[in-house]
């Protein structure tokens, strides 16, 4: 008790001791204990109320009597209510409730306040309904006879006034409210006044010493003292005051500022649609599975709204399959009673709701056109609000925009609700109770910007809280092509390139007289003319419409623009003072209104003199960012400025040495940030540090941004991938460059630079736009969220990447000295952060060597890393390692927990291995605070018999289909019943990030089934009735917090030089589990040499299959295609299944699984038979016998299929762990082998699989390394039996062309179908030549090797010509082949004169000296891609019956040739084309012209056929 109090007579702590007890009269339930502090009301489930009590001893003034709430039941409604009578209890005689009590009562229901029964105030403070067990709630009487209720130690603010002095406190436990405890009776903590006057004296001192800079005020002596003034008027109000702090003033620095709100917030009812998983504390709603559900997904408030209070939400998440989405209103239901429909518009009563543009009310279009806006037109990072006002009126706000009256008359007691109908997924609520903040501009532009791009400001400053009332800053209502940011210190147009107006800002409150506004311009462009200008008007900016350029408005408003003055957009004066146009990023311009009511300007702090006269005393400052002025931010002296977007720290406005980022000059030069200059669609904030792209689900490129210096050697620069969206394919790349940014000219992507620039993009390492090598050991398009990217330049030049701190091994060498990081935010990835990484590395890692201390230390038993704690039920032996665990005898006491703590997100998942069909009941799960190293040892003869009843710690269970919480029922019919297992099936439990328990029933989420989970919890099971054995089948990757993942390595990337290395081969991380086919399979399998081989008897259907053993993360699985059978249409499709296959009934076919299933058909992705993705990788139908198909589930769980050892990049996300592969051997696949000579860990070197993917593309022809001198080795064409290229196969026959012409091994011909150049993983461009140029391969046709002469195999020089194409009509073929020289259109035809002079057949010398002079060589056309060469003007098409089929076809035919460089002119196409033809090459340089002989080769026909 403070001192000074009066006690009355005895001791306070006797008082304070009498007063925490509850009288012993109470009501007719009542049971008292624990020294008449614990009250617990008896028959909870059979009754609801008589369950009243009162304090001992009457409160004293400022006590709040606190009572814990300790158990609830969910059987009624309502709960616990709380507050005060004037009636002794000694003679009281108790009503059924609290309610019920008269002659001066006052008691808090719900969010009521009632007065002798009868309702005073209809919305106060929390909810007390939603208050849980080990909530504490109070009740107190202060000084000035006013009632307060305290949640959890919170002030909610004045319930009632003029209470009498003599009051005892009242707790009902009523409804679900069955016992509490009084935990206290005492004064709140109050701040010592003593304590904030010296924090206002320090206040004034520092203002006194505050350095001289540019005066905020035209007269320094009037702006301290009027500031010192209202700071001690503040502080010296609110020394005595409520606990509550300080009402105003300096002193209270924000002493609990607006305390109602802390417990009274806004949020989402834990009630909700079927499909919602609430997070982050009730505020943030999702519906799930997004993909295959669009209904079900209504949230409504956890309380009414208030009159004029804002409802108002964020747009989290869209997806683009559905049409509508999100919907929002009132409704008059209260939650705790509704049946929550599909869809909000289905409830036919007090319900009314904004849908698309409309207006519904109860069901019914009551408005077609309420506002210009669509709700289904709205995008991530949207805002939607809505209020109720006090008249009645219903308002809807878009993005802070008020679209008037959507309903009048709406009833009094309302609760929000939100539908997450179609493409919406997922909205937060938005806490902010500053109505000013709430008046947001464009959607792009908010959606484009963080909130802050300054530095942090100092805790506490040298002057007043920046935030107080006074202080000038810009209002957020600004111009449509402005945005405000740094908390309101900073105005910008995002888009200054595009847009030259919409500029205009305003201060946000009327300057006082002799007041200086003045402001730095930031940032500017040179695009335009004009440039910043400034003044002020006597519009208030809250209820102006604002004007594109701020001299279009006609009244209140005097503005300097140029050299000259405006008023009212009417010039004034015309040489004025300095010209504003030529200002540059760094000068200032500043505007004051002296008492006399002239206006004068200043640039750079130089008084400009008087520009106007008798201008009225309220005026808001006004800065049009007009034409080059595209940032300014505000001078004052309150805080610190931001520093200038070039600036450094040697330049004029280097950071002051009070700054918090004032460090030393080493420390502050080193820091990694990203360079201003960046591209179009690229934004920089967070001081540097976080780069992202604004409008993302628009836009996908123009993004790329840079560090703002060199890396220097072994310095790791680093980023963490913070925002992603699923609209794109491709994603981030990241890379270096040697081109200084100041040089660079920002294209749309990195790639496109052709010099000094090393980028990976994917999984290929692209040096100056052309593809080195690909197949590195990481793949950018597969990262997702939270995944970290690092670059780093060793002293040798080497360039390294690093996937979350796991060095990926060297992409690249010969890097030159000083390279900038480069980062293109390109396709999904939005938006990055670099991380406190950044910076120089250890030797270790500048050099690659890896020691054994890289590597975990892993589980003694393969595969498994979680255990089963020595702790457990007195029935319950463990065995295998503490990885099985039995119960050997009755039906209870089985309770067992995990090892350790469970990490979050980390799954524990455990097996049923035997079941006792005599017991009813079935095995608990869940999570318990509980720590079992705390518990004596076993056997636990003192351990609860069963999990239901373990309520020494918080444990959160699931029984059957029921949630309880400490045996308390919270939950019933979640997922499916966990009575129903049996043998075979997995039940797993996991905490996840959000604070929420889920259960996962064989690898399938079943969704939340608690919230507000702790954060220490173990993993908990109850071998409870039938079931008596389970074992562990989860594993986790890393057991000890000291250990890391090992990264992949590939043979020679162990240290030499380290002696204590262990060598790579050795570690039990790199050893791969074999994988076998499971014997439950399709009725027309049969397995053979030993389960690894599967062939289909018979039939086309009913060959199913599933390997025995789990898919571990990181493992390729493949299969060998053995056997075709022609007879059959379409093939294999192969993919994953979620759960375990032991008892799998399997259908005829794979696309009849709909469960937890990912499946690889034909060119498709299929996910539980619905189609999710097309054109992915090769047709599967067209695979060739001998074709090997691979699966991969990488560490972020996406799955990759392989073909012949190439990665086809993700096909599909999210897929469990653990997941097993699944192949359909269908139609024409009849056989399958499972490979097992290289199964490997991706990542690791396979040096028995060479693909094309490993050569250098910079030396290849259409795939082929030019040491096979154009003959491509046996493996490029794997497609043996591609029916295409049967096809054109055919098609030549019919041509009866001498074979004499064509190599004699028809492997080498090569088939540029889809199906075929998938494949073999060709790319569309290549290079060739000296100097090298680009050329497109010809997707589509198919190409017959030429014979190429013996003495042309011996030169080399061809290989240094250029790859071009030529299209031909069908009756020059053979005129071409008999002369090997091509024609052109004009001699093409068989009836010209004579052919052109040649030195013999398929000579390509040049003509000796003393020859006579050739004929003129025609003109021929040439193109390096067969997108123009093919057209039908150059290669006309000819009709031919297929012989086999009888069909008739349409062809055309064409040749690709070399071209000796130098022989050929680049030139514009002669068809005036205007469309571009090929995406590489301008219509300005797709057509090549040669007249040389001697100048072209011949090296293989060309055909296609329609």
């Amino acid at each position: 008790v403070p001192a000074g109090r009066s006690s009355g007579g005895t001791g306070p702590d006797s008082c304070v001791q009498m007063a925490a007890e509850l009288h012993p009269r109470s009501g007719k339930l009542i049971g008292l204990s624990n020294s008449n502090r614990t009250a617990q009301r008896n028959q909870p489930v059979q009754e609801f109320n008589h369950g009243l009590v009162l304090s001992r001893e009457p409160l004293r003034d400022r006590d709040v009597f606190t009572v814990r709430i300790d158990k609830k039941v969910n059987s009624w409604s309502g709960s616990i209510e709380i507050g005060v009578t004037a009636l002794d209890p000694a003679g009281l005689e108790f009503p059924s409730s609290a309610t019920g009590l008269k002659g001066g009562s006052w008691i808090v229901s719900g969010c009521s306040v009632l007065k002798d029964g009868r309702s005073v105030l209809e919305e106060y403070g929390r909810d007390l309904d939603q208050l849980g067990e080990g909530d504490r709630v109070g009740i107190q009487r202060n000084g000035k006879g006013e009632l307060h209720l305290w949640v959890n130690g919170q002030d909610c603010g004045t319930a009632a006034s003029g209470l009498p002095s003599r009051l005892w406190a009242v707790v009902d436990l009523y409804g679900k409210c069955t016992q509490v405890t009084v935990v206290s009776c005492e004064p709140p903590p109050e701040m010592d006044g003593e304590e904030d006057e010296e924090v206002e004296d320090e206040i004034v001192s520092t203002q006194a010493v505050r350095p001289d800079k540019f005066p905020n005020n035209f007269e320094p002596d009037s702006g301290i003292d009027s500031g010192i003034g209202g700071g001690g008027t503040g502080g010296g109000s609110s020394s005595n005051s409520s606990p509550a702090g300080s009402s105003g003033g300096v002193a209270g620095l924000g002493v609990a500022a607006g305390v109602m709100t802390t417990n009274d917030a806004l949020l989402f009812h834990e009630k909700c649609g079927t499909l919602i998983k609430l997070s982050n504390n009730n505020k943030t709603a999702e519906r799930r599975r997004p993909l295959d559900e669009f209904n079900n997904g209504v949230v409504m408030t956890n309380r009414p709204l208030r009159n004029n209070e804002m409802f108002e939400i964020r747009i989290d998440k869209l997806v683009d399959k559905w049409s509508g989405s999100i919907e929002i209103g009132v409704t008059t239901h209260n939650p705790n009673n509704l049946d929550y429909p599909a869809t909000m518009t289905n409830l036919r009563s007090g319900t009314i709701m904004m849908s698309g543009c409309g207006i519904l009310t109860n069901g019914k279009g009551t408005r077609r056109e309420y506002c210009e806006f669509s709700l289904d037109e709205l995008q991530e990072g949207d805002h939607i609000g809505l209020m109720r006002k006090a008249s009645g009126a219903l308002h809807f706000y878009i993005n802070g925009i008020d679209q008037g009256v959507a309903a009048n008359q709406t009833p009094g007691v309302v609760y929000g609700v939100v539908d997450l109908y179609g493409m919406a997924v997922k909205v937060t609520i938005i806490h902010n109770h500053n109505h000013s903040d709430r008046l947001r501009r464009n959607n792009a532009i908010m959606r484009a910007l963080s909130p802050d791009v300054g530095r942090p400001r100092p805790a506490l400053s040298l002057t007043p809280e920046p935030d107080a009332p006074d202080r000038l800053l810009f209002h957020l209502n600004c111009g449509q092509k402005a945005a405000i940011i740094s908390d309101g210190r900073t105005a910008l147009r995002p888009h200054a390139t595009d847009d030259f107006n919409h500029g205009v800002v305003l201060s946000n409150r009327p300057l006082h007289s002799n007041e200086v506004f003045q402001v730095r311009i930031d940032k500017m462009v040179d695009k335009w003319a004009g440039s910043i200008e400034i003044g002020v008007t006597t519009h208030n900016p809250a209820y102006l419409q604002l004007p594109s350029t701020m001299t279009n408005l006609r009244s209140g408003t005097w503005m300097m623009t140029g050299n000259g003055v405006m008023h009212n957009g009417t010039t004034i004066l015309d040489e004025y003072g300095h010209n504003l146009d030529r200002l540059k990023a760094g000068d200032t311009v500043g505007v004051v209104r002296k008492e006399d009511g002239s206006l004068h300007f200043f640039v750079n702090g130089v008084p400009q003199g008087p520009a106007a006269w008798n201008v009225p005393p309220s005026v808001y400052a006004v800065v049009d960012l007009y034409g080059q002025a595209a940032q300014a931010t505000i001078m004052d002296d309150m805080a610190d400025l931001p520093p200038l977007p070039d600036d450094s720290s040697e330049g004029p406005t280097a950071m002051s040495p009070g700054s918090p980022c004032s460090v030393s000059g080493a420390t502050a030069a080193n820091d990694l940030r990203f360079h201003q200059l960046h591209g179009t669609n690229a934004v920089i904030t967070n001081g540097g540090r976080t780069a992202l792209r604004q409008n993302c689900r628009s836009e996908f490129n123009d993004a790329i941004v840079i560090s703002n210096r060199c890396l220097r050697d072994g310095e790791l620069f680093e980023i963490v991938i913070q925002k992603m969206v699923d609209r794109w394919s491709g994603s981030i790349e990241a890379g270096v460059t040697a081109i200084r940014p100041e040089e660079l000219e920002f294209p749309n992507t990195m790639t496109d630079i052709d010099y000094d620039t090393w980028m990976l993009s994917g999984t290929a390492i692209m040096q100056d736009g052309n593809t080195m090598r690909n197949n590195y050991s990481c793949d950018l398009d597969s990262l997702t969220t939270g995944s970290r990217i690092g670059m780093m330049r060793t002293a040798t030049g080497d360039l390294h990447y690093f996937i979350n701190g796991l060095d990926q091994g060297v992409a690249c060498t010969g890097l030159p000295p000083e390279v900038y990081a480069v980062i293109d935010l390109y396709g999904q990835c939005v938006q990055v952060f670099i991380t406190s990484s950044s910076g120089p590395l250890d030797n270790s890692l500048c050099t690659s060597n890896i020691t054994e201390k890289s590597f975990p230390i892993h589980s003694p038993v393969a595969g498994v890393a979680h255990r089963l704690h020595s702790k457990h039920g007195k029935n319950v032996v463990l065995l295998g390692d503490c990885c099985q665990a039995l119960r050997v005898d009755g039906y209870a006491h089985g309770i067992v927990f995990s090892a350790k703590e469970l990490k979050t997100d980390e799954v524990f998942e455990v097996k049923i291995n035997k079941v006792d069909d005599r017991w009813s009941g079935s095995l608990h799960v869940g999570l318990t605070t509980l720590q079992p190293p705390d518990l004596p040892s076993c056997p636990l003869s003192g351990l609860s018999p069963s999990l239901t009843q373990l309520r020494s710690k918080v444990t959160w269970v699931l029984a059957g289909s029921e949630v309880r919480r400490n045996g308390v029922l919270q939950r019933q019919n979640y997922g499916c019943s966990l009575d129903r297992l049996t043998v075979g099936n997995r039940v797993g439990v996991k905490r996840c990030s959000d604070d929420t328990m889920h259960i996962l029933i064989d690898g399938e989420d079943m969704g939340p089934a608690a919230t507000a989970v702790a954060k220490n919890v173990y993993a908990v099971l109850d071998l409870y009735g039938k079931v008596t054995a389970v074992s562990i089948v989860s594993s986790t990757l890393v057991e000890d917090s000291e250990n890391v993942k090992a990264p992949s390595l590939s043979p020679d990337s162990c240290s030499e030089g380290e002696e204590d290395s262990t060598p790579c081969e050795n570690e039990p991380a790199l050893v791969p589990t074999v994988m076998t086919f499971l014997e439950n399979h399709g009725k027309n399998i049969q397995l053979s040499n030993q389960n690894l081989t599967a062939t289909r008897v018979s039939s086309y259907n009913q060959g199913l299959l599933v390997t025995a053993q789990a898919l571990p993360r990181q493992q390729l699985f493949q299969v060998c295609i053995d056997r075709l059978n022609p007879s059959w249409t379409s093939s294999l499709s192969l993919g994953v299944i979620g759960h375990s296959p032991d008892r799998l009934n399997f259908p005829s076919t794979a696309c009849c699984l709909k469960r937890s299933v990912w499946l690889l058909q034909r060119d498709s992705v299929f996910h539980n038979s619905l189609k999710i993705c097309e054109n992915y990788g090769p047709n599967l139908d067209t695979c060739p016998e001998g074709t090997i198909l691979g699966l991969l589930v990488d560490s972020s769980g996406c799955l990759h299929l392989f073909v012949n050892g190439m990665d086809q990049c993700v096909a599909a996300q999210d897929i469990p762990s653990p997941c097993y592969p699944l192949i359909d051997l269908y139609g024409q696949c009849e056989q399958v082998t499972i490979v097992t000579n290289h199964v490997s860990v991706v990542g690791g070197e396979r040096e028995d699989m060479h693909c094309q993917g490993d050569m250098e593309k910079a030396d290849m022809v259409d795939g082929i390394k030019e040491s096979v001198c154009w003959t491509p080795p046996p493996e490029v064409n794997p497609n043996k039996t591609c029916e295409y290229q049967a096809l054109c196969s055919r098609f030549k026959e019919l041509l009866t062309l001498p074979d004499g012409y064509f190599n004699e091994d028809a492997k080498y011909n090569l088939c540029y179908c889809e199906s075929c150049h998938k494949l073999r993983g060709d790319e569309a461009y290549y290079k060739r030549g000296e100097p090298p140029r680009d050329y497109a391969l010809p997707f589509g046709w198919c190409r017959f090797a030429l014979r190429i002469k013996t003495h042309c195999e011996v030169s080399n020089a061809f290989k240094k010509w250029h790859i071009a194409y030529h299209g031909t009509s069908v009756g020059s073929l053979r005129r071409i082949l008999d002369h090997n020289q091509l024609l052109s259109a004009e001699s093409s035809s068989i009836f010209s004169l004579s052919p052109v002079k040649t030195e013999g057949h398929g000579s390509y010398g040049e003509p000796e000296e003393n020859s006579a002079p050739e004929r003129e060589i025609p003109r021929v056309q040439l193109s390096p891609t067969m997108r123009y060469s093919g057209l039908e003007v150059f290669a006309p098409k000819v009709q031919f019956r297929d012989p086999r089929s009888l069909r008739c076809h349409q062809a055309q035919v064409g040749f690709q040739v070399c071209v000796r460089p130098g022989s050929y002119k680049v030139g514009p196409t002669s068809l005036g084309i205007s469309e571009p033809l090929d995406p590489r090459f301008s219509n300005a340089e797709i057509e090549w012209i040669t007249k040389e002989k001697g100048g072209t080769l011949l090296y293989g026909l060309l055909i296609r056929v329609e």
